[in-house]
């Protein structure tokens, strides 16, 4: 199965990295990759949200409606989007590395009949967007008090 997947580590405990990620509606501070279209729909297993993303600054954002999946605070948060014939998974995992480090990690898997036709045409941008978010999350992190 297609995927992508990045990681970095951040100086800051699992619960304050967590508190960041799931307040999609304060993601505006800090992410340009990923974007809160109806902020009155919490994170919740079995729920659709509205979001958009922008693989590349400048790019016109691509709406879409995820389904949440898992919801396991303050460890995993998964979410299933797709049109048929591609679907694509998204996993956020935080993995406590010890006294205030926390290892996040992005994933993303592709799946369905024109996962082969679409993928090449979005691979390299959706890398470099899920490699900024994790990149904007840390820094925004390690910059709260």
């Amino acid at each position: 199965m297609p995927s992508l997947y990045t990681e970095i580590e951040i100086y800051a405990p699992r619960s304050k990295v967590w508190r960041v990620l799931v307040h999609k509606e304060k993601w505006v501070y800090w992410n340009t990759f990923l974007y809160d279209c109806a902020p009155e729909r919490k994170f919740a297993e079995g729920q659709e949200v509205f979001l958009s993303l922008r693989r590349v600054p400048g790019e016109d954002e691509t709406e879409f409606q995820p389904r949440i999946t898992l919801l396991q605070p303050p460890v995993c948060l998964k979410w299933v989007s797709g049109i048929p014939g591609f679907v694509s998974e998204q996993v956020f995992e935080l993995q406590d590395m010890g006294r205030d480090r926390t290892k996040y990690i992005h994933q993303e898997y592709f799946s369905g009949a024109l996962t082969r036709l679409l993928l090449p045409f979005i691979r390299a941008e959706e890398q470099q967007g899920i490699r900024r978010m994790a990149w904007e999350l840390k820094q925004f992190v390690e910059n709260l008090r």
